[in-house]
């Protein structure tokens, strides 16, 4: 299985129905920032696309941006209560146990740069879900965190749908 064959089905299904879109991609970044997950989920080339999409297409830009924000917003949210709360069990998962390296990367970026690298860590694959959950392991205070979450979920959404929304729509 390739990525284009699991991201043109929902290009084309958001093309086909776009009233779904907002949903569509909620699910999609949420399901991306959850801790083991962002590893399996192509969301990244998909939002890319889909900022395409809305440039070459009638399809509103606000309603997608939010859901792609908000799902990444509450996905790292879970992320960071998953490490807050269930570390030992989450570290056992197989997809997090096939890349160990990963858990260690997020917790030295953490120490380094400490509530930035919640807001950076978003733009960072593969460590991108792991920066949160790390963030709730090592107990960073919540109200630092979500600050940083909510700014880094909006200008990601932003970074990736606007640049092929505007291209697109200058030459359309």
């Amino acid at each position: 299985m390739t990525f284009d064959s699991v991201i043109q089905p929902i290009l084309n299904f958001v093309r086909d129905h776009q009233a779904w879109a907002p949903v569509i991609v909620f699910v999609m970044a949420f399901l991306e920032s959850i801790v083991g997950l962002s590893l399996a989920i192509p969301s990244t080339p998909l939002f890319v696309g889909v900022g395409a999409l809305i440039g070459a297409s009638n399809i509103a830009f606000w309603p997608i941006f939010a859901g792609v924000a908000l799902g990444g917003f509450i996905g790292d949210w879970v992320s960071y209560w998953l490490g807050l709360r269930f570390k030992d069990t989450v570290i056992s998962w197989e997809a997090v146990k096939k890349r160990p390296q990963v858990i260690d990367r997020a917790h030295r970026f953490l120490e380094r740069y400490g509530v930035l690298a919640v807001f950076i860590g978003r733009f960072i694959s593969p460590i991108r879900s792991f920066v949160p959950f790390a963030a709730g392991m090592f107990r960073m205070p919540w109200v630092p965190f979500q600050a940083a979450n909510a700014a880094s979920a909006g200008v990601w959404a932003y970074v990736l749908l606007a640049p092929g929304a505007a291209l697109l729509r200058s030459y359309v």
